[in-house]
């Protein structure tokens, strides 16, 4: 069993390295974690913006009149925003409704432009913003034969 002894190494005393170890790297994959997290709140954010100023756009070439495509726009954006549960900030919805001015038997359409001021606070990673703004633009034809 002597002999056996002698020719293994002998074992180096690792007690604690572990726990070194971990002490090190924690803050560094809380840190990769964090940013993950963000990543996915902008990109769910981004999404719900887009799918919001399609939407106003789509209730806006609707309407009859540019007044009543400015109040379904901004209704269509708040509506679509609050299903996907973003809580904006500050919302602002433009409506461009120059179409509407376009003789009957042209091509017109409907803009609207769309911004969610989005919260990013409670995240508490250092050096982040405390709010990240997201736009988007949605486009819809108006019918070209119908009484403009």
């Amino acid at each position: 069993m002597r002999a056996l002894r002698r020719r293994l190494p002998a074992a180096r005393d690792d007690r604690g390295s572990v726990t070194l170890e971990l002490a090190i790297l924690a803050p560094a994959l809380l840190l990769v974690l964090g940013a993950l997290i963000l990543a996915g709140r902008v990109q769910v954010a981004g999404g719900a913006v887009e799918q919001a100023a399609r939407s106003a756009a789509r209730e806006a070439s609707l309407a009859r009149t540019p007044d009543q495509a400015r109040e379904a726009a901004v209704a269509a954006a708040d509506r679509e925003l609050a299903a996907a549960g973003i809580d904006c900030a500050t919302t602002a919805v433009s409506v461009d409704v120059t179409g509407y001015r376009a003789p009957v038997g042209q091509d017109a359409v409907v803009r609207v432009s769309v911004e969610c001021s989005v919260s990013m606070a409670d995240l508490a990673i250092p050096g982040l913003p405390g709010s990240r703004t997201m736009g988007a633009e949605g486009v819809s034809p108006l019918d070209r034969f119908r009484s403009r």
